[in-house]
């Protein structure tokens, strides 16, 4: 009996994480379309230190105003600077690839992070996978490089790949690390809780590594752009979204976490729509659809 009462709650559960990781696809999509914008405007490790300090300023004022931040959530430090480096390095090279990658191949990049989030699950956690997930992973994969080749087979054949694009793969890599080691390094923390020690750990990180970038940049004349994109990425696309997978990852296999990233482009394509009054060649339109369908095939039970 106590089996089948727990059947409901590990529903609940997972339809938790789900809402969770729609709302997290809504919210990194916004970071694509504005980081674009800035990225040439301001140093990769100067505005990825200045957004974990904002963002942890403003994930420890709600834990503080929740319920607080235990003495025991610091024990094992190691864990948060390893949680910490790899969400950095995500942002820093985020930033340093949309220097020349455009929002809708970036975005396409970041779908590639549910293949890679799979196999560090397997390695980390053995989470296996079912055939039927890995063809989806692997028809969203398809759909991915469709689009960032721009729907281009002859270039998708001799693997044009941007510098921008191979610099984001790197930094997607990253996150899809990240996504199993929260799990991994969990010790019964509560996400407000690890999330706000995982910032504190990646600001950390990168203010003595970004130092020289972080002194040299002029604060004072910023365009309005960086203040924007910069006041976004830190509350919308740091705090809220790492505070979004930490909840979800308690709820759901690594690879089903990182599904919703499929989504990211479709809110690019309209994001960018609305922006710029333009969209995308409808030779991408394919790669699209596949990623659509992968996020389906993902999402049945």
């Amino acid at each position: 009996m106590a089996e089948l009462s727990a059947v409901p709650q590990m529903r609940r559960e997972a339809l938790q994480g789900h809402a969770a990781m729609l709302l997290f696809s809504a919210a990194i999509a916004g970071s694509f379309s504005l980081g674009a914008r800035a990225a040439n405007l301001i140093d990769p490790a100067a505005i990825s230190a200045a957004r974990f300090a904002i963002a942890a300023g403003v994930v420890g004022g709600v834990a503080m105003a929740g319920p607080g931040i235990p003495r025991e959530t610091f024990r094992a430090p190691w864990r948060y600077l390893v949680l910490g480096g790899l969400f950095a390095a995500y942002f820093v090279l985020m930033f340093e690839g949309l220097k020349t990658a455009l929002p809708v191949s970036a975005a396409a990049v970041f779908t590639l992070t549910p293949l890679m989030s799979a196999g560090f699950g397997w390695l980390l956690m053995r989470q296996r996978m079912t055939g039927r997930i890995a063809l989806a992973l692997a028809l969203g994969a398809a759909g991915s490089l469709w689009v960032i080749f721009g729907g281009d087979a002859a270039a998708l054949m001799r693997l044009e790949f941007g510098r921008g694009e191979a610099i984001y793969l790197v930094g997607c890599a990253a996150h899809a690390l990240y996504t199993p080691m929260v799990r991994r390094l969990n010790r019964g923390e509560t996400p407000i809780v690890s999330t706000f020690a995982t910032l504190c750990a990646g600001g950390l990180i990168l203010l003595v590594w970004g130092s020289r970038a972080i002194l040299d940049t002029d604060w004072a004349h910023l365009p309005a752009i960086v203040w924007v994109t910069l006041l976004y990425v830190a509350i919308f696309a740091s705090a809220l979204t790492t505070a979004l997978v930490q909840f979800a990852t308690m709820r759901l296999p690594s690879s089903k976490v990182m599904v919703y990233t499929y989504l990211t482009p479709v809110w690019v394509i309209g994001l960018e729509a609305a922006l710029t009054r333009g969209l995308p060649p409808l030779a991408v339109l394919p790669g699209v659809l596949a990623t659509v369908a992968a996020l389906l095939l993902l999402l049945k039970d």
